[in-house]
């Protein structure tokens, strides 16, 4: 699986994403995860405590949805990060840092619907991930190579390889720390999304049940958190998969009281409406998720504006043939996407 891995990844990164307009910071993150391809290091070299930070802020920047400056930072936290290793070399906390940073990546590459070069920093995120000898980096690894595996129709792989790493990391809950649970919680979700993606109900169940076992043993619902996971988050994703199966009715019904809950973090509250505007649309209800979707732009307006929503919302404007709905048109080529 490595050799393949490694092999998409060497072919992504000459690939040039379809649906993402290339922009000099895109170019210059996806040069960063080639080899060698570290940004030329300014000023004093940082320590691993200010590295440590950095990372933090990069994390922050992407559960608030600020996608434009998570790009414009991570080739140079990457470039001082992998600096940081060459002078220290062995260093096992660094290289869960460089991890972390290449997780990162991968995560807002797939936002952008670039797979192919998410598959490059996957590969990345494994091999530090591997010599970190931590169990909370790899799952976190594993998570976004799964991610990566189910967007590419490897659905079933996906799942084997949540179930393989999930199993050993469970049980002794009320022993673990906070952010062991939150990277096993994270991963068990995963899992659930490659099942519902592939149709697999028994599967997703099971993953959504040992989440919300987990979830009782941890709440990190904070866009400063390493992680976040809480039962509002195993929530969402009884959402998501409901809306996946096309249970709409159903996954309204679990929409409604996360709409009344207070959730911290923008991408999690806009990913609340984005499918609830999706099970809305299932129903051939345009206004209402219209409106959905207009209250996510108010969470996180540039997780509107990436290609996957822009599809929804371009697949919308086209099914209102008599044009009811001005304002949808309207949202539509804000987006540059008329029916």
């Amino acid at each position: 699986m490595h050799r393949r891995t490694l092999l998409a990844a060497g072919l992504a990164a000459l690939a040039t994403p379809a649906t993402t307009t290339v922009t000099t910071a895109h170019h210059d993150l996806v040069r960063a995860l080639l080899p060698g391809g570290t940004a030329a290091a300014t000023g004093p070299a940082p320590d691993s405590g200010q590295l440590r930070n950095r990372l933090a802020d990069a994390r922050r920047l992407f559960s608030s949805c600020d996608y434009t400056r998570l790009e414009r930072i991570l080739p140079g936290l990457i470039g001082q990060l992998r600096g940081a290793i060459g002078s220290s070399p062995g260093s096992t906390d660094l290289s869960g840092l460089l991890a972390t940073a290449y997780q990162t990546s991968a995560s807002l590459l797939l936002k952008q619907s670039d797979p192919g070069n998410a598959w490059l920093a996957v590969g990345r995120a494994m091999a530090e991930a591997e010599r970190s000898g931590d169990p909370v980096v790899l799952a976190s690894s594993v998570r976004v190579h799964a991610h990566v595996l189910a967007r590419e129709k490897h659905a079933t792989q996906a799942i084997t390889l949540v179930r393989h790493t999930a199993d050993q990391l469970a049980g002794a809950y009320d022993q673990r720390s906070p952010k062991y649970l939150a990277a096993l919680g994270l991963l068990l979700l995963r899992g659930a999304t490659a099942a519902s993606t592939s149709g697999d109900r028994s599967a997703a169940q099971d993953f959504l049940s040992e989440a919300e076992d987990v979830a009782r043993h941890v709440t990190l619902d904070r866009p400063d958190a390493w992680a976040n996971f809480s039962p509002t988050n195993v929530a969402l994703h009884t959402l998501s998969a409901a809306v996946a199966f096309g249970d709409s009715g159903i996954a309204l019904k679990t929409a409604r009281p996360l709409m009344r809950r207070h959730i911290p973090v923008p991408e999690r509250r806009a990913a609340l409406w984005i499918e609830a505007a999706r099970a809305y649309s299932q129903q051939g209800r345009l206004r209402d998720g219209y409106q959905a979707l207009r209250i996510a732009e108010s969470c996180a307006a540039q997780d509107i504006r990436r290609p996957a929503v822009r599809e929804l919302v371009a697949d919308m404007a086209a099914r209102d043939r008599r044009r009811t709905l001005p304002e949808l048109h309207r949202f539509s080529r804000q987006l540059g996407v008329p029916a």
